[in-house]
């Protein structure tokens, strides 16, 4: 609730700092940043103001006998009323505040009807000025009006030092006020800054969540949809009564698949992590399978975990897809570490001669992009342009190229 109230108070500080009639921050009613040694000097300055007051009240002679008493209980009603009135500024309570000050004010009334008119004048100016310093100013300067007939009268000069203490208690109530409220800014912006950063974390959480979804998704949607066709298949023959050989054929290739999608599942995770091998490396690890040509150029560096899992995702979807639809095929994989960004380039040469004609095999001009994996061209197209980069796939002579593009 206090969390709720105190974001609402910030939001609305600004608008009530800069409107004249409005009360100040709930920031600058507060003690909050004040300094030790300041606090030690006001309320050093409060006992000595309140010595001041009780000595003058009796030496003024108004007070003795039965009256005695009176000043210690004046003095401490008064100072429950400027506590209350303290607790009455924070809720913003007009009605309730101005009734504190007038019980002040009546202490003061009180001290000069029994000849302490030195003891009246300082309760009246500690009234005056808390009234600038946490009131509306409209309300503030209400106040003052009301008590500079006081001024007048217990002062000997008359109007004179009326004035003079008429403006001191304007200016020095004034001067704590715009003080207060500008520790009470500071403040304000510390909070503000304290939510933006806030937002910024939640809103890094957020995208490092869903980036974490989009890699398993692609991992295991790339692994998951080859085994439910194989699944499948075997599914349809068993209830055809094929052949027993065939049948654990395609389940041992559904098996191996859930392998290389777990394995492929960790390296994902291990790469978000950061503790992945180099992209080079993994390359190389990659080609290995398939007998591709590896080429490595720039100088190495780390690299972001998205730029690099891009390269890793791209790398394999391109050998699977070559697999698939130019199986044979010799393909050349180009790695660059350029100055601001990283390439990548799979190229394939396109289906070998088949035996019986001399002829090419069946291409795979389309297969790159309908591989039915659920990923495919698409969602490599994706993944470079989420990362401000760009992904051209197309023929290339007889074969097929895969041409990635990520600054990092």
């Amino acid at each position: 609730m206090n969390e709720k109230r105190e974001r609402a108070d910030m939001r609305t500080g600004t608008a009530q700092e800069g409107s004249w009639s409005s009360w100040p921050s709930r920031e600058a009613l507060t003690r909050l940043g004040v300094p030790r040694g300041r606090i030690v000097l006001d309320y050093s300055m409060i006992t000595a103001l309140s010595v001041w007051v009780l000595v003058g009240c009796y030496t003024s002679g108004g007070f003795d006998g039965w009256y005695a008493p009176l000043p210690p209980l004046g003095y401490g009603l008064c100072l429950a009323a400027a506590l209350g009135y303290h607790h009455t500024t924070l809720d913003h309570r007009a009605a309730a505040s101005l009734g504190l000050l007038g019980v002040i004010a009546l202490g003061g009334l009180g001290a000069y009807t029994a000849g302490a008119p030195t003891s009246a004048t300082v309760m009246w100016i500690v009234v005056c000025i808390m009234a600038m310093e946490r009131l509306p100013l409209p309300y503030g300067l209400a106040t003052v009006a009301v008590l500079v007939p006081g001024f007048v009268e217990a002062d000997e000069t008359g109007f004179l030092g009326a004035g003079l203490t008429t403006g001191t208690v304007l200016l020095a109530g004034y001067s704590l006020r715009l003080d207060a409220q500008a520790r009470g800014a500071g403040f304000q912006l510390l909070a503000q800054e304290r939510l933006a950063r806030e937002a910024e974390a939640a809103s890094a959480a957020l995208a490092e969540r869903a980036r974490i979804a989009r890699e398993i998704h692609d991992v295991l949607a790339h692994s998951l949809s080859a085994q439910m066709v194989h699944l499948e298949v075997a599914r349809l023959q068993i209830e055809a009564g094929a052949d027993r050989s065939e049948i654990l054929k395609l389940v041992t290739s559904a098996r191996a698949m859930a392998r290389e999608g777990l394995a492929e599942t960790r390296h994902a995770l291990s790469a978000l992590r950061g503790d992945m091998v180099p992209v080079e490396e993994y390359l190389r690890e990659l080609a290995r399978e398939d007998r591709a040509e590896v080429d490595v150029r720039g100088e190495r560096r780390n690299l972001p975990a998205e730029a690099s899992q891009a390269v890793r995702r791209v790398a394999q979807e391109a050998l699977t897809n070559v697999r698939k639809h130019a199986p044979g095929a010799r393909t050349r994989i180009r790695f660059a570490y350029e100055a601001d960004e990283i390439s990548l380039e799979i190229c394939d040469s396109g289906p070998p001669p088949t035996a019986e004609g001399g002829g090419q095999g069946q291409g795979h001009g389309h297969g790159l992009g309908s591989s039915g994996s659920g990923y495919g061209l698409l969602g490599m197209r994706e993944r470079a342009e989420l990362l401000g980069g760009s992904l051209d796939a197309g023929p290339d002579g007889p074969g097929f190229a895969v041409r990635l593009r990520v600054p990092a």
